[in-house]
């Protein structure tokens, strides 16, 4: 312990002498101690001087007896302060230590104390939150019995406690506690938190090549007839889910299947194409994924393919999807709209266009990718790849790796003024890298037969070469990390003070932000040599999150913590007179985030097709390259 030799020697020479009389002279006025959950504990002397020594250890001691000495000096001065019969309680006791050392001159064994004193209350703390949450799960049977419909059955229940006790683990045990602290406080949000060391985020699959080849499940050759393919991709796609938590992405699925009609299926029917297709989906929205709890997680692309069989194909799938409107069990469609190929009246594929939108207007779950953008590949096949939620990958066999995200919301309060939130952007974006970077270098360690089907057959770019036992650092190079954010209209309120009078300003302020945040992410890239990437495309769920921790620390504040969530872009009406302003803003979220931006549009109602046509056209015109749609029917107000 952190003591001068002199002092020590007289210490155990005075301890020698009296032999104990200190404490052999006193009557102890207590046998047991409280507990924090209000138990009745017997007391043990030996647990204090075991905790005073770690504490000494920590800072370089190794006396035992003198963390005795020390020990006997808070049990005396616990019998001098307290009354017969009162049983003192465990802080009480930790507060008497810290008062011994300091007072005692041990002031880096006092530091290094309370500061395992302060990270054992964290640990207690999750502890509670984490019961808080299994409680909350498992009431869930109760509310069922007591007529509230239960949403997830007992195995996705039993796999939702497991996530939750995951969670607490990697935040008390694995993550730095700066990064931790950060979550837990809201100042960002760590994507799927649950499966940090264990596995990627989302993959696309270069399909193609693994038809082509006779994918084999098992030692089982399926027949090389439509349906038996179909069946071939609903494996691949479970077998990728087992690897991966998050989407799983089949770009320009038309084109795939068009090929492999051309070049080996029989000749059939529209009955029997009709038959497979839609077996095909059953198979998907019934598939549960494993270790997973809820539907398949998966997103088929289609718009591009202009031959008969492609187009015979893809027309089978909207149809199919359209008729199942407002189910958003399944996968989802993102449809690819392209000059030259379905956005003219003249193209070939208009037909199958006018039937997506017409789906989508009546609540199918459908999207659209716009690819006359910049940014683009000339083709899906060759280029770009979107995920419904609008995150973007660029390349086959890539995917992303994981994602954080930033509350800016937070920040702009925190800072009150401009320059002031620039310098904690600075910092809350390293930080964000930070955590990135440690994801990255904790999955980097996984081998090959850690993610036997993405890794082991080769779906993930680099691994085609990657042995079973070898770690899949190669392959993950190849992959995505985003940076992603939330709450930019929030921020800007609220270092404006929501001015009205002030609209220049804001917009000023709202362009620095994403171009500072853009100008990092190009650095960061730089710096590390991977590849980070900043991404608008955030999930509502977590930015509900970051809005009920500001609402607690910060209050009810009218432009920022009034809704429910956070937000990035605008609404954009059909008949709105700021449109024009919107959707110049709505470019600049697409230019910057290399990772992907959903827009968000709602037609009139009662509106025709064609006119739905004309707003989608000047939408992409803008620059705008992923869109959700809505009628004004099914909007809410927000």
């Amino acid at each position: 312990m952190d003591m001068s030799p002199p002092l020590l020697y007289n210490l155990k020479r005075i301890n020698c002498l009296l032999g104990g009389w200190l404490l052999a002279g006193m009557e102890i006025s207590f046998t047991e101690i409280r507990k924090r959950d209000g138990r009745i504990v017997p007391f043990e002397k030996t647990k204090i001087t075991q905790a005073i020594f770690a504490a000494a250890r920590a800072v370089g001691g190794e006396d035992y007896s003198l963390a005795e000495l020390i020990s006997d000096e808070v049990v005396r001065f616990l019998a001098e302060q307290n009354l017969p019969g009162v049983i003192p309680a465990v802080e009480e006791i930790q507060d008497v230590v810290e008062k011994v050392l300091i007072e005692r001159g041990h002031a880096r064994t006092a530091k290094a104390y309370i500061l395992y004193r302060a990270s054992r209350t964290r640990i207690r703390e999750a502890r509670s939150e984490l019961m808080d949450v299994v409680k909350d799960i498992l009431l869930e049977e109760r509310r069922e019995a007591e007529g509230e419909k239960s949403r997830h059955s007992p195995a996705e229940k039993m796999h939702r406690i497991a996530l939750a006790a995951s969670r607490s683990y990697y935040l008390d045990n694995l993550l730095p506690p700066e990064i931790a602290a950060a979550h837990r406080g809201g100042s960002l949000h760590i994507h799927q938190l649950g499966y940090y060391s264990k596995t990627l985020d989302s993959l696309q699959i270069d399909l193609y090549p693994l038809l082509r080849s006779g994918y084999r499940s098992g030692e089982i050759i399926l027949p090389r007839d439509f349906l038996g393919t179909l069946l071939r991709v609903v494996v691949i796609l479970q077998h990728s889910r087992n690897d991966l938590y998050g989407e799983t992405a089949i770009p320009a699925f038309d084109l795939v299947l068009g090929k492999l009609w051309r070049n080996g299926w029989k000749k059939m029917d529209k009955v029997e194409l009709a038959r497979a297709l839609k077996a095909f989906l059953a198979y998907l929205r019934a598939l549960p994924a494993s270790g997973r709890y809820g539907a398949l997680n998966c997103s088929i692309a289609i718009g591009l393919d202009t031959t008969a069989e492609g187009m015979a194909a893809a027309r089978i799938l909207l149809q199919e999807l359209g008729d199942r409107t407002g189910q958003k069990s399944g996968p989802r469609l993102v449809f690819m709209l392209k000059m030259g190929i379905n956005l003219d009246e003249s193209d070939t594929g208009y037909p199958l266009y006018r039937l997506a939108l017409e789906a989508a207007l009546r609540g199918s779950n459908i999207v659209f990718s716009i690819l006359d953008v910049p940014g683009h590949g000339s083709t899906a096949d060759a280029g770009t790849c979107y995920f419904s939620s609008g995150q973007r990958v660029p390349g086959k066999g890539r995917g992303n790796i994981a994602s954080v995200t930033i509350n800016l919301p937070r920040l702009a309060l925190s800072a009150a003024r401009e320059e002031l939130f620039f310098v904690e952007l600075d910092r809350l974006l390293r930080l964000a890298v930070r955590q990135l970077l440690h994801r990255f270098e904790v999955l980097s360690v996984l081998q090959c037969r850690d993610l036997p089907f993405v890794m082991g057959k080769g779906l993930y770019l680099g691994s085609e070469n990657i042995s079973a036992e070898e770690n899949i650092k190669a392959s993950l190079v190849n992959g995505l990390m985003t940076l992603c954010f939330c709450g930019l209209r929030e921020a800007v309120y609220a270092l404006t003070k929501g001015q009205d009078g002030h609209k220049e300003n804001a917009k000023r302020l709202q362009l620095r932000m994403l171009a500072h945040m853009e100008k990092r992410v190009k650095e960061f890239n730089e710096e590390y040599g991977l590849n980070f990437a900043l991404c608008g495309a955030t999930e509502e769920i977590k930015t509900k999150r970051f809005v009920q921790l500001d609402r607690r620390d910060f209050g009810l504040i009218e432009g920022v913590t009034h809704r429910e969530f956070y937000s990035n872009g605008f609404m954009l009406f059909q008949e709105d007179e700021g449109l024009t302003y919107k959707l110049e803003w709505e470019r600049e979220l697409h230019r910057c985030c290399t990772a992907g931006f959903s827009s968000r549009a709602v037609l009139s109602p009662g509106l025709e097709t064609g006119g739905a046509m004309d707003f989608i056209q000047k939408i992409g015109a803008a620059g705008i390259g992923f869109l959700q749609l809505s009628s004004g029917a099914d909007l809410f107000i927000q």
